[in-house]
């Protein structure tokens, strides 16, 4: 491999200044424990000066054994304090951590407009802070605020204030895109000029504000940036910063840097989903490499050529970054992709298997009536059991539902679910209330069933999506239900369609719990 690139992640500081994000105690050491294992190189985690939460947090955190440098964050002193006195670095300081980054003014309009010093003063400020902490046996990473900006409006002074942080003892200087207005050529440029000035390594910080963060940030490597910042999945300030998911993935599968150990791009996926998941957002389905649809096909074309040869349409094989690939199924999809979902349910299928046929119609037929498979796989599979003769685990005779609301939608009462269901020879008449119909449709549903089912008792519902579709004004129009459901072990998404919302989400909601009972193994009475 080429040479080393330091990632450093900042997750749980810049990370958590994004809109929406707010990390627990618990929270931030279950990211920070997954980061480590993951094998980046630093984990910045906080500032203990501003926040009594991180200072908890280090405190635990430095019992870990942790492999990775954990980093606290703050600014340099006060104007006219020592840094002895400064009340933000002795709260740093308690953070207990080896390394700390540091950040300072760089751009002059700052130093004017905001900490109103002279110039001078700010360079003072600098360094003193920076020695000071090395005095104290800390390794010091100083981030150079606004570099960029400060660099265009005048580079001279720019260029002083990482002199100054490199004279106190800096370990890397850290060239930051705050605003996140650069372009990768003025990034890379600009470094190639810096580097003429300085001998202190350098690195990058990106905030994604024009949609650059990572190019920029790939730029500044190939300009000779060995130290990359970010966080794992983008989130940050505004509209965030370099995603390390994508930058990591992108430097060492594509242009051969040593960013982490091989055997942890496989986690790619894991980890960037685990720390969405704690941070309580939806990743996107088409972030790059990590992304649900990352290595999805839907067009017939596509399709056949990657069941040929996978890197007709994959710039990578997806096992690499640990996804997998996905043929969508939808009425545009084609033999092919049947085909190749077929074969992921029966391997033994040929080409010539009349259910390719049966089954192709079929999905053009239900998605011409409002269904959509291509996110609802359990729903798919079930189609195709059914097409084979598979008999279904019990039968709905009955249900009716009774929901009141006043006009404005305020409930009166909680919706109350009355059902009768028949597996095998017997018949279960169960009731139960929920929030909502479908939430007492479904309470009730599973309460009749789990005197047969007892592992149903683990299932729960976890997103419940609903689309009108084709129906323009049209009251009518047909209700398009997915349901993703969950074992706590693994998640599966269900589809229904009908011009009743009810009757949709009953459709989808069958499939669900009858595809975990197919998955487990459960012995069918029917």
């Amino acid at each position: 491999m080429n040479r080393k690139i330091e990632i450093f992640d900042s997750t749980l500081r810049d990370g958590a200044q994004g809109e929406g994000i707010s990390f627990s105690l618990e929270d931030k050491l279950k990211i920070l424990t997954r980061l480590d294992g993951f094998g980046v190189d630093f984990v910045e985690a906080g500032n203990p000066g501003s926040n009594p939460k991180d200072l908890e947090f280090f405190k635990k955190a430095n019992l870990l054994g942790l492999k990775t440098k954990l980093t606290a964050f703050g600014s340099t002193k006060r104007k006219e304090i020592a840094p002895e006195d400064d009340e933000n670095l002795k709260a740093l300081i308690t953070a207990d951590t080896e390394y700390m980054a540091i950040f300072g003014k760089s751009w002059d309009m700052h130093v004017d407009k905001i900490l109103r010093v002279s110039h001078a003063e700010n360079l003072d400020m600098i360094k003193r802070t920076i020695a000071y902490l090395i005095s104290l046996g800390k390794q010091v990473i100083f981030d150079a605020e606004h570099f960029f900006d400060g660099y265009k409006n005048n580079p001279d002074y720019a260029v002083e204030t990482l002199k100054a942080a490199a004279e106190a003892g800096a370990r890397t200087l850290v060239l930051c895109d705050t605003n996140g207005g650069c372009f990768p050529d003025e990034i890379e440029q600009i470094i190639k000029n810096v580097q003429k000035s300085v001998a202190t390594p350098i690195g990058i910080h990106c905030h994604n504000d024009g949609e650059c963060a990572v190019a920029n940030s790939m730029a500044a490597v190939k300009a000779g940036a060995d130290h990359v910042q970010g966080t794992f999945i983008g989130i940050g300030e505004r509209c965030g910063n370099a995603n390390l998911s994508v930058l990591l993935a992108n430097l060492q599968l594509k242009q051969n840097y040593n960013c982490v150990a091989p055997e942890s791009l496989p986690l790619l996926k894991e980890t960037a989903h685990y720390i969405a998941e704690t941070a309580n957002i939806a990743l996107s389905n088409q972030m790059p490499y990590v992304g649900g649809s990352a290595f999805a096909h839907k067009g017939g074309m596509h399709v056949d050529g990657v069941s040929k040869d996978p890197s007709t349409f994959e710039h990578i094989p997806p096992e690499q970054v640990g996804n997998e690939r996905n043929f969508l199924i939808s009425e545009v999809s084609g033999r092919a992709t049947i085909i190749s979902k077929l074969k992921e349910i029966d391997s033994t299928l040929e080409k010539s298997d009349p259910i390719v046929r049966t089954v192709t119609d079929k999905i053009k037929d239900l998605e011409n009536q409002g269904y959509h498979f291509e996110a609802a796989d359990a729903s798919f599979e079930l189609l195709v059991l059914k097409e084979r003769g598979w008999v279904p685990y019990f039968e709905i005779v009955d249900y009716k539902i009774i929901s009141s609301q006043t006009p404005t939608g305020e409930n009166l009462s909680k919706a109350s679910a009355f059902i009768k269901v028949r597996v095998g020879d017997d018949f279960e008449i169960t009731a139960d209330e929920g929030d909502g119909p479908v939430n007492a449709i479904d309470k009730a549903l599973r309460k009749a069933l789990e005197k047969f089912y007892p592992s149903l008792t683990k299932m729960r519902l976890v997103d419940y999506k609903v689309r009108i579709v084709g129906g323009g004004d049209d009251t009518a129009a047909t209700t398009r239900v997915l349901i993703e459901s969950t074992d706590g072990k693994t998640s599966w998404t269900t589809v229904g369609a009908s011009k009743d919302i009810i009757n949709a989400s009953m459709i989808a909601l069958l499939d669900s719990i009858e595809y975990m009972l197919h998955v487990n193994g459960e012995r069918n009475f029917n």
